[in-house]
């Protein structure tokens, strides 16, 4: 075998990595019913996480214009507020508030993440070209993307960044989940603004060069809030790279395998990525929604367990002696924490934190990580009291890929030697498996977010175009972007 000369100014084809990523996003016709019926869902979820994260002044600090004053009248809008900016800060807006509590969307295999964290690019670059097109006199009916075109673009984005993480974790090498977010970002960013084939592996070629963030943010000691506004920082990076892109920037056709400098030698340990499987519609189809509590999702069965337990435990916590927590591998690697927590984010990575919280007041809320329920006592006192292992037959069928289980149990032991049962749960009730039980409380976490955000002719005129699948689906995202504003 010949030695890399790197000598030589031979340029390769491009990586075929990041051209299978161009012909998906530039060729592929998503035909999959349940595709769109779930990703139309995944809209609404993602619309009621950010009317939700505006209850949270941290997360509206971040919101606006980059400096004071650089708004762009007749931008992209922020959604339940009143700015009007460039595309790529409205993408880091509006990711920001998909991701502020924790309440999104999530897929999990070898490497985790939040797909619809990718609406912030697409919402603000959809909802900038409409405007765009309606300013140029091009007409207000035809030229704006609909919400169809929306929902197509998200399952794509949605299949990227979920097929790469079913065989490829980026956590393993310290590196966080929204370099995928970056990555399927820059993709369809770059083909809704015009970009074909060669201007898609362009832009990718450059996300790839960018390398990743650190994910020490995610963990202790260092686990902070910065967690909340990756996502939008990486869809603010992603329309960036497709904006340059457009333009004719010169792509790197090695930017992943050239030897020493690319991707796979200096950040993943010289190995090529990884498939299951090829591009289509199944990660949408199989998407897990957070319905039920705002907590990392890797406990999302933990709280049900719990919750099941309150009534059995809520008279007797003095009583306890010990907890017994079982879950998955990837569980007991990142939310397994002991000792002091120091914020909202690390109490909402803490699976002794959110078992505590429903076993206790029989709820887990998004207020329920702050200082001021955190400074009970029992809280932590239950947690001194837990102990968390990793179930074998969990993590077995957590990488099933018929069946995506995210099971955990809950066991409680008195100091009179009596026990509760074990409570065990495979799947949420945000699970694919769930989704005739998930789907309307789904509905009514939509409908009270936007209630208690809109004036009530407005948010009666949003929840009927939302109970109108086709209605929804054919209005242009410019006129459901506007229905959103304060």
């Amino acid at each position: 075998m010949s030695r890399f000369d790197q000598r030589s100014t031979i340029r390769p084809d491009p990586d075929r990595p990041m051209l299978d990523v161009a012909d998906y996003v530039a060729g592929y016709t998503v035909d999959s019913r349940e595709a769109f019926d779930t990703a139309r869902y995944m809209l609404l979820d993602s619309l009621a996480c950010t009317a939700l994260a505006m209850d949270h002044e941290e997360c509206v600090k971040h919101l606006g214009p980059l400096v004071p004053g650089a708004d762009m009248k007749g931008g992209a809008r922020v959604p339940f507020t009143t700015h009007e900016l460039d595309p790529v800060q409205a993408a880091y807006n509006i990711g920001v508030q998909i991701r502020w509590l924790d309440f999104n969307d999530t897929w999990l295999a070898a490497e985790w993440g939040h797909p619809s964290d990718n609406l912030g690019a697409i919402l603000a670059v959809a909802d900038y070209l409409g405007r765009k097109a309606e300013a140029e006199g091009e007409g207000k009916s035809g030229q704006a993307l609909t919400v169809r075109d929306v929902l197509a673009y998200a399952i794509k984005a949605h299949e990227i960044q979920g097929c790469y993480a079913l065989k490829n974790s980026f956590n393993r090498v310290g590196l966080d989940h929204v370099i995928l977010v970056r990555l399927a970002s820059t993709a369809v960013a770059t083909h809704m603004l015009g970009g074909d084939r060669d201007a898609i592996w362009t832009a990718v070629s450059h996300s790839w060069i960018d390398n990743g963030v650190l994910r020490t943010y995610r963990h202790a000691p260092n686990t902070g809030p910065r967690k909340s506004w990756a996502a939008g920082d990486a869809c603010r990076r992603a329309v960036t790279h497709a904006l340059n892109a457009v333009k004719g920037v010169v792509g790197y056709p090695s930017a992943l395998s050239v030897p020493t400098w690319g991707f796979y030698d200096i950040a993943f340990n010289g190995k090529p990525f990884e498939f299951e499987r090829p591009f289509g519609s199944y990660v949408m189809e199989n998407v897990l929604f957070k319905i039920s509590y705002p907590a990392e999702f890797h406990a999302q069965t933990a709280v049900e367990c719990a919750m099941a337990l309150h009534g059995q435990v809520r008279d007797r916590l003095g009583d306890i002696e010990r907890i017994e927590i079982q879950t998955q591998q990837a569980g007991a690697r990142i939310i397994d924490k002991t000792g002091p927590l120091h914020n909202y984010a690390d109490r909402d990575h803490c699976i002794q934190y959110m078992v505590a919280v429903p076993l206790i007041f029989g709820r887990l809320t998004a207020d329920d990580y702050t200082d001021a329920v955190a400074a009970d006592p029992r809280i932590d006192a239950l947690r001194g009291k837990m102990t968390v292992s990793e179930n074998p037959g969990f993590t077995r069928d957590y990488f099933d890929p018929e069946k995506r289980y995210i099971g955990n149990s809950v066991q409680v032991f008195f100091t009179d030697g009596s026990h509760t049962d074990r409570v065990s749960i495979d799947y949420p009730v945000g699970h694919r498996r769930r989704r005739e039980e998930g789907i309307p409380l789904l509905m009514a976490k939509f409908e009270r977010a936007v209630r208690a955000r809109l004036p009530a002719d407005g948010a009666e005129r949003l929840l009927a175009l939302a109970a109108s699948p086709d209605r929804f689906d054919a209005t242009p995202i410019t006129a459901l972007m506007a229905m959103l504003r304060n």
